[in-house]
């Protein structure tokens, strides 16, 4: 009978000829099976998680990400048995009912020949970018309740130019959002290689404006809110993977679109997900650029 009808054959011959080899996987008829360097092997369903078929540590979602967990907002009550003690009402109370939903925006394409901050002002395409970006928010037609941006002059204009079409808004200026070295990108590569003291400088900064802008909602928000935030493509990026709580150093492994639009919602129980990423799909291709 062929190993294609009776798949565990091939467990024999794997046992059996499998000698010397490092580490393999093979998938058949939904089945993985993971050869270790002691030349075990076990059997897995095809939908197991990576971590247990590699003997990895598997990594849970941590809930407090954000430090504002209810259930560990409320002090806890020593009863008569000396036990700690937690009411549920008071955990109740510091618990939001609100989902936020943070859409952060790259800013336009600007002059790269600039030397100074000031001297790096939006071109004629980047300016284009940010109406269409502006249109395209006003579109959506969100209950908007924030607009924020960095204080880098690529920004500023980029919000500016968002701001003629949700006029309702008021603008905030942060310098916690200007661009930077968030953290030693894994891998390395050679065409960027900032100081280390750009890293210790721009991270610690770049990770204050992550906690001050996404997280969950407080208890006293009622309703669901959209915030705009206009910053960098190195802060957005970053921002993505402390979100998802995937490696922080892998954040130079993505790439984002001038003006284009990411999307993250963070929902009263702490759960993150990401409704979009760099959607410029509303501007013509040859309006979309990245560097």
């Amino acid at each position: 009978m062929s190993w294609k009808r009776n798949p565990f054959r091939l467990l024999q011959h794997v046992r059996k000829y499998g000698v010397g080899l490092a580490a393999s996987t093979v998938a058949v008829v939904g089945i993985c099976i993971y050869v270790n360097k002691k030349n075990d092997f076990k059997v897995f369903a095809s939908w197991t998680n990576l971590s247990e078929q590699l003997e990895y540590p598997k990594i849970k979602w941590d809930n407090n990400w954000d430090r504002r967990d209810p259930k560990l907002l409320v002090k806890p009550v020593k009863d008569e048995n000396n036990n700690n003690n937690v009411n549920d009402e008071d955990i109740k109370k510091q618990t939001p009912t609100a989902t936020r939903h943070i859409i952060l925006i790259r800013h336009g394409q600007y002059n790269l020949n600039g030397e100074t901050d000031e001297e790096k002002y939006l071109s004629d395409l980047g300016r284009k970018q940010a109406d269409l970006t502006g249109a395209r928010l006003k579109l959506l037609d969100f209950p908007y309740t924030r607009l924020v941006s960095s204080t880098m002059t690529r920004a500023v204009e980029t919000c500016d130019l968002i701001h003629k079409f949700l006029p309702n808004l008021t603008v905030e200026r942060n310098d916690l959002l200007r661009e930077g070295a968030p953290i030693p990108p894994e891998p390395p590569v050679g065409h960027w290689k900032p100081e280390v003291y750009q890293f210790h400088r721009d991270g610690q900064r770049i990770e204050a404006a992550f906690r001050q802008y996404i997280h969950r909602a407080t208890p006293e928000q009622k309703t669901d809110s959209y915030e705009i935030i206009v910053c960098h493509a190195n802060v957005i990026r970053y921002f993505v993977c402390r979100a998802l709580q995937f490696p922080p150093d892998g954040w130079l492994r993505l790439s984002l679109a001038h003006a284009s639009l990411t999307w993250i919602t963070v929902r009263p129980s702490g759960r993150v997900s990401l409704r979009c990423y760099g959607d410029s799909g509303f501007m013509e291709p040859n309006k979309v650029t990245y560097s």
